[in-house]
């Protein structure tokens, strides 16, 4: 028991690190933009850059840690980020910059891609969804901390110092990541070509997706999705002959894992285009100041703080698909009250709204998690990982693209943003109706 406090510990403080670390960026574009002399357009860049190259490594980083074993990998990836974090306070250009959040992705693709493999080794079948409802609090308590942290940062110091917020967490992860369970690498060789092929394909299809939005569907940007959906074909074509696949379509064939996944894009959709687009309806539709905007939203991670832990306790001793059914119907009724929303509204009703949608995430995200990593074998546990982040952040690029989409035909400031939002919760909770009727 020691070492496994000291091991959730050190997973811990790595989660909040990379969490933060993909958020804080947010509020000093504005100031990055100004000192660099770039546009408000390309400054953009320093988020998507770092969700992409972080999106491209995760599955090929997976298989890597089989390969050297996930400890090993896990404390590499973090002095990768390390060092990436020091050189940005030298930066004195926007390319360089972009080369550090490259860097930085690198290091937290290594880290994040076994962290759930790691989570299963550290915690007993039978607590292991405890354990992920844990993870599932310290990512909304970090994403709730980035925001004020990076603001208090540009306020009283250089903008670089933003970039380096979430080194301390890095430290104390390192140093406690002895705790972690031992490197067990395995004999066969690493897929380099199946592993470069997944980064390429992921790459063109988010890289091309992201184009296509913020370019106005630019043929460039839907040319590049285009060819990573053949890329996408080709390969799994590839890789289904395969025993150990690097893109885990043998996870993918089992029905349960095949379904939960499917139901995890679908929830990180209608989240993330509920909370892209909840600052426009706020602003814009509803005349709230900037400065009241975050203490509006405050209300939706404070309710997650609460409703994750205790959903993942349940989900070791209630089927995670009968919370993951209740879980979508609160979700979706919160997003109908928030999409229909009176435009005089003040902060209470707000406030109960998105608890009511929170409540409804945080039932399903972390027993449906449960299932993704419990159910996949245990020689493919970082695989297993690495597809629940990868179905993360696909589902929140996805989100936020289909409120630019919104935004950009005029009906992203009324219901339509929530509407299709509650669309998608829909559809993650048929995926829990059609897993329990075949368990």
């Amino acid at each position: 028991m020691p070492r496994r406090v000291t091991a959730i510990a050190a997973i811990s403080f790595g989660t909040a690190l990379f969490v933060i670390d993909g958020s804080i960026a947010n509020v000093a574009l504005p100031t990055i933009a100004r000192e660099l002399g770039v546009g408000e357009g390309s400054v953009v860049t320093v988020v998507t850059l770092y969700q992409l190259v972080l999106v491209m490594g995760l599955l090929p980083f997976a298989g890597l840690g089989d390969r050297v074993g996930h400890r090993r990998l896990y404390q590499l990836g973090q002095l990768v980020f390390l060092l990436a974090s020091a050189a940005s306070l030298l930066v004195d250009s926007f390319a360089q910059l972009l080369l550090v959040r490259g860097g930085q992705a690198i290091g937290a693709g290594m880290a994040l891609s076994v962290s759930a493999a790691m989570l299963r080794d550290i915690y007993p079948a039978r607590s292991l969804g405890s354990g992920l409802g844990i993870n599932s609090v310290i990512v909304a308590s970090s994403n709730a901390l980035a925001p004020t942290l990076g603001g208090f940062i540009v306020a009283q110091l250089d903008w670089r110092w933003v970039f380096c917020a979430a080194v301390p967490f890095a430290l104390v992860s390192m140093l406690l990541g002895r705790a972690l369970p031992a490197p067990v690498p395995r004999k066969e060789r690493f897929d380099l070509a199946g592993g470069a092929w997944s980064a390429a394909t992921v790459g063109l299809l988010i890289g091309g997706l992201e184009l296509a939005v913020h370019g106005t569907l630019s043929p460039l940007g839907i040319g590049a999705a285009v060819l990573g959906l053949v890329s996408a074909i080709l390969l799994y074509r590839r890789e289904r002959a395969r025993t150990r696949p690097t893109v885990p379509i043998d996870l993918l064939a089992i029905r349960v894992i095949g379904l939960s996944v499917l139901g995890a894009i679908a929830a990180f959709v209608a989240t993330s285009a509920m909370v892209v687009a909840l600052p426009f309806r706020f602003e814009r539709g509803m005349g709230f100041s900037p400065a009241e905007v975050g203490l509006l939203i405050l209300p939706f991670p404070l309710t997650l703080l609460v409703v994750a832990p205790l959903a993942g306790w349940l989900s070791d001793r209630v089927k995670p698909s009968l919370l993951g059914i209740a879980g979508m119907t609160l979700a979706i009724a919160g997003l109908l009250l928030i999409g229909f929303l009176p435009t005089h509204a003040g902060w209470p009703a707000i406030a109960w709204r998105l608890s009511i949608a929170a409540a409804g995430f945080g039932l399903f995200l972390a027993p449906n998690s449960r299932l993704i990593i419990g159910e996949a074998p245990r020689d493919r546990a970082a695989a297993a990982g690495g597809l629940l982040s990868t179905a993360r952040l696909l589902g929140q690029t996805l989100g936020a693209s289909i409120v630019g989409i919104a935004l950009a035909v005029g009906i992203g400031i009324g219901p339509a943003p929530f509407v299709i939002a509650a669309a998608f919760a829909l559809l993650a909770g048929l995926c829990s109706v059609v897993r329990l009727r075949t368990t």
